[in-house]
């Protein structure tokens, strides 16, 4: 339904309810839910997306886990909506809690192999795509910086195994 908006409605609409989101959460305080996921390539590169809404700072495909949604399954349904890929061999990172426009959330990382080649989808993504690990765009989000920085652990972990 919403492909039927056209592509520069949308994205206004989307700024519009950005802005109402935040507002709402420093009110209410919900407990947020969210899922980040960082796909790679056979020869290491990262996926990353940069939002049409927001500060528009690159960052790892990502968003809110629904209602009755794992979050294994919200990491696939945000890769897929955002970048057109699908992953294979998705493996949960870790867990952690965080603070996210002025209310608690958890947040679940995972990482996996791309499949395809990303498609921005030019409504909420602008651009989706690959960097070298060692090379990656700037302005990158605290949170994203962050997220980075587990998945190193881990990868350092993984190989001491």
């Amino acid at each position: 339904m919403f492909r039927l908006i056209p592509r520069p409605l949308h994205r206004l609409l989307l700024r519009g309810a950005d802005r109402a989101r935040r507002v709402a959460f420093r009110i209410l305080r919900p407990h947020l839910r969210s899922v980040s996921v960082i796909g790679t390539t056979p020869d290491e590169r990262l996926l990353l997306v940069r939002l049409t809404y927001g500060a528009r700072k690159w960052t790892f495909p990502g968003g809110g886990i629904r209602r009755g949604e794992t979050p294994e399954s919200a990491a696939r349904r945000e890769l897929r909506e955002e970048t057109g890929c699908e992953v294979d061999g998705l493996r949960l990172v870790c867990s952690f809690e965080e603070q996210v426009l002025g209310t608690s959330s958890t947040a679940w990382l995972y990482t996996g192999n791309l499949l395809s080649l990303p498609k921005a989808d030019e409504r909420e993504v602008a651009e989706a795509r690959l960097f070298p690990r060692h090379s990656l765009p700037e302005p990158l989000s605290a949170r994203t910086a962050r997220r980075l920085e587990l998945w190193r652990q881990d990868r350092g972990r993984e190989r001491q195994s």
